[in-house]
């Protein structure tokens, strides 16, 4: 049987961005509501985590990629004192204003190199984002995808989630 995975945009979903549009730094950190009690119950019904992130702050020269490096070590261990366990956290360091790529969402790259890294079934992955270009990555990657509003408890969607599929 192969492993249940969703694929979470990180900012807007499970991390609170209305504060701030680029987050880097621990002090700019604030979790969407019931976020660590969602994650656990995707986790709780099988489902290993992944995040998938655009971070055009990056090529903009706002913070850089060590700092990114940093933040998301900080956040998958604020993860793990929560029993909650973020198998990879992939991003994409470019913005279309000021580079070219071919990972940035809507871009399927990100998705595509977990699901092959991680030898996952399409069949069994879901992105959980809250912009169209998520769903659009989510749609190149030929996996399914739900949008909820962002900033918001992702509960019923989740709820919605696992009792029409899983």
């Amino acid at each position: 049987m192969s492993q249940k995975s969703i694929f979470l945009d990180r900012d807007g979903v499970i991390v609170d961005n209305s504060l701030h549009y680029y987050i880097w730094k621990k002090e700019q950190l604030s979790f969407v509501e019931g976020g660590f009690e969602n994650l656990k119950l995707l986790i709780s019904k099988g489902f290993k985590l992944f995040i998938v992130s655009n971070q055009g702050g990056i090529a903009r020269g706002i913070y850089t990629k060590s700092e990114m490096d940093d933040f998301h070590r900080e956040l998958i261990h604020i993860f793990q004192d929560h029993q909650i366990e973020i198998a990879d956290v992939l991003f994409c360091p470019h913005h279309p204003e000021i580079e070219k790529c071919l990972c940035r969402k809507p871009s399927g790259l990100m998705i595509e190199k977990l699901i092959a890294k991680y030898r996952l079934d399409k069949s069994d992955c879901l992105l959980i984002g809250d912009s169209e270009s998520d769903l659009e990555a989510a749609e190149r990657a030929g996996i399914k995808a739900t949008k909820i509003p962002s900033n918001h408890n992702m509960l019923p969607y989740i709820d919605d989630l696992l009792n029409e599929r899983w």
